[in-house]
């Protein structure tokens, strides 16, 4: 499953980017009896904040707010950041996995979080935690779904040729979804003035989806 790349230009404050049910095969209860939710991405974010860039992938979602978050320890995520041509090419491809910890009535999960620029190793720790290492903060849990989408209008402008869309309805309100966010100094992917390319990709041990 492959997310939208979106370009973050550094003198740019964001740059959102979705993919949520894609493809419907194989993600969208609407088409799959039994989707493959875990590996569903949602959506990426990229922003800035002061000397640092914040990234955020977001999946397995929107569900609502009595649902847990969904962990799948066969399923392997990467954001992919590239800071020079060609575009397509990862520097940068960062890696993260979820595990059990079955000595603790396998109630507890934790992250692994691998290929980190600056950072010596891997961060490891659990999840619904602020896990530094080298500079750099990790956090994977359950989150507000940050999306804004009237997916009303969108059908209905779709169905009509006139656009619909209000921006008072916003279909991802009160609905939670999973996520990894990454706080890492920009010096660290940054390429002088080059525009840094992010996309994501999961991909379910056994093969690519």
């Amino acid at each position: 499953l492959l997310a939208i790349p979106l370009a973050l230009q550094f003198a740019e404050q964001r740059a959102p980017a979705a993919d949520h049910l894609d493809p419907p095969a194989r993600t969208s209860p609407a088409v799959d009896t039994t989707p493959d939710t875990a590996a569903d991405i949602a959506d990426i974010f990229a922003f800035q904040n002061g000397a640092s860039t914040i990234l955020v992938l977001t999946f397995a979602g929107p569900q609502v707010t009595s649902r847990p978050a969904v962990y799948d320890r066969d399923v392997l995520y990467t954001m992919n950041v590239s800071n020079a041509t060609p575009r397509t090419s990862a520097n940068f491809p960062i890696t993260f996995q979820f595990g059990q910890d079955m000595g603790a009535n396998g109630n507890q999960f934790g992250i692994r979080v691998r290929n980190l620029p600056g950072v010596n190793g891997d961060i490891i720790g659990p999840v619904e935690t602020n896990l530094n290492k080298d500079g750099v903060k990790v956090r994977a849990g359950l989150f507000d779904d940050p999306f804004f989408f009237d997916l009303q209008g969108f059908r209905e402008t779709v169905s009509s040729g006139t656009l619909s869309f209000d921006n008072t309805r916003d279909f991802f309100a009160g609905q939670n979804v999973s996520a990894v966010v990454i706080e890492i100094p920009t010096s660290r992917i940054a390429n002088g003035t080059n525009p840094v390319d992010i996309w994501a990709t999961t991909a379910r041990f056994g093969g690519q989806l």
